[in-house]
């Protein structure tokens, strides 16, 4: 079965895996923006959420600090090879793979049904 991807409105990089109900999109290690502020703002994009509003801050969910030392280069310069990390913000699965890889799985049915009950 091939997977059909589509890029969302706001953001060219993040695209919408229908088939298996999921945002991917990989963060340029060698690039300016740190892991934490390219997952931001792909959240914000997917959540529909303003970031500079405060509408939503990384800290409620996770150690940005943290997160960024993980996935940078080691101390030696080498590119990480191995690992990730998981995490839900605003109600999302986020994963993070040491390649740069990130995948955003949107709230399941049964979590946004919780929240109104």
């Amino acid at each position: 079965m091939e997977t059909e991807l589509t890029s969302t409105d706001d953001t060219d990089d993040i695209q919408y895996d229908q088939t298996n109900d999921r945002y991917v999109f990989h963060h340029d290690i060698d690039g300016t923006a740190t892991i934490t502020t390219t997952i931001v703002h792909a959240l914000a994009s997917i959540a529909d959420t303003d970031v500079s509003q405060g509408e939503f801050s990384l800290y409620d969910s996770v150690d940005p600090d943290a997160l960024d030392r993980l996935f940078r280069k080691k101390a030696d310069g080498t590119e990480r090879t191995g690992g990730h990390v998981a995490f839900t913000a605003l109600e999302y699965e986020v994963y993070v793979y040491a390649n740069g890889d990130v995948i955003i799985y949107p709230p399941t049915d049964s979590s946004r049904s919780s929240k109104t009950n």
